[in-house]
């Protein structure tokens, strides 16, 4: 086999849009980052394998930032997502394209978004699973923090009351002021113990002040599926 010869590689879809006259320019997820590609003839068959959450083997031809679809299979069996499952699984995928730098290997989080599919699929419940996927995409990326130790070293004191401060950790503080949160609550995440009373809730909160700053203050259009009746 020629060193130069691509390899197929799995891969899934985070997003798809047409490109000139029968083309289409895609977003993939593979263990090697997110790669950008043009898929040509998207209007034939090769278009309805382009959709999220199918399970692809994909070859990537080019050595550029924008790379050309040389081939392109089903891998698997598609995760069938419907209602909050599907907005989900659409916000995991807005997710990677807004936080995941081109072409950096991240074959960790190639993983967990696979199994993170399946477990919506069967219908599991969402907010722990939301919660764990962006918890170790941000250590991942290493932006990750201790929930149960300070930025100081110092563990977690249940009856404390902690801000974030972010890209530097968990900083104890004895003022109320907003945006806190108790000891107790980090101690539940740290453990993942989600039937721990407030500990769902200030995941939600904790990961959104995590992620805010790495989306450069855009707002995730998925987030809005959610408020819909």
């Amino acid at each position: 086999m020629s060193p130069n010869q691509p390899l197929a590689q799995p891969a899934y879809v985070l997003h798809s849009r047409a490109y000139r006259e029968s083309s289409a320019l895609v977003d993939f997820l593979t263990p090697q980052g997110r790669l950008r590609a043009v898929l040509r003839g998207a209007r034939g068959k090769a278009g309805t394998l382009a959709r999220p959450f199918v399970p692809l083997e994909v070859e990537f031809r080019g050595r550029g930032e924008l790379k050309n679809v040389g081939r392109m299979e089903s891998n698997g069996v598609a995760a069938w997502l419907n209602g909050e499952a599907l907005f989900s699984g659409l916000y995991l995928n807005e997710l990677l394209i807004r936080l995941l730098p081109a072409e950096d290997p991240h074959p960790a989080v190639f993983d967990h978004y696979t199994a993170t599919l399946l477990a919506l699929a069967e219908g599991r419940p969402l907010e722990p699973l939301l919660r764990s996927f962006e918890w170790r995409l941000l250590d991942d990326l290493g932006y990750g923090f201790s929930l149960d130790t300070d930025l100081h070293g110092q563990p977690i004191a249940a009856d404390g009351l902690y801000r974030l401060q972010v890209d530097a950790g968990l900083e104890q503080v004895y003022q109320l002021q907003p945006g806190l949160f108790n000891g107790v609550e980090l101690l539940a995440m740290a453990e993942a113990d989600w039937t721990a009373p407030g500990a769902l809730a200030a995941a939600k909160r904790l990961m959104r002040q995590a992620l805010a700053v790495h989306l450069g203050g855009r707002p995730l259009v998925s987030r809005e599926l959610f408020r819909k009746p």
